[in-house]
């Protein structure tokens, strides 16, 4: 049957990661979206748990490998993404996953 979408999402803030590969890696040119509630321009950065001085804007390319978080004042602080320098990953779709899934693997260098 049908089932309604759950608004518990829309209470937390999320880092999306563009192209939605996981683990992400930095010659991807990989693009990070901060999702939450609030002003683009009330986004805060987080790099490796320091603060990170991107101004105010909800999205940016990465330039350098660490690990990423994203706060928003309504929905609090994201999800850790880390994105490597690897030469050569094993990647999967960056969503959830349950058992009996058909998924694609991606092996690059």
């Amino acid at each position: 049957g049908w089932c309604p979408l759950s608004l518990a999402g829309s209470q937390t803030t999320q880092l999306l990661v563009e192209p939605p590969w996981t683990p992400a890696v930095l010659w991807d040119r990989v693009t990070l979206t901060c999702q939450g509630l609030g002003t683009p321009g009330a986004t805060t950065w987080y790099k490796d748990k320091r603060l990170w001085e991107v101004e105010g804007r909800d999205h940016f390319i990465v330039t350098e490998s660490g690990t990423y978080q994203c706060d928003r004042p309504s929905t609090g602080l994201s999800p850790p993404v880390s994105i490597s320098n690897e030469w050569l990953v094993l990647q999967v779709p960056a969503r959830a996953l349950l058992e009996g899934d058909t998924v694609t693997l991606r092996c690059r260098g």
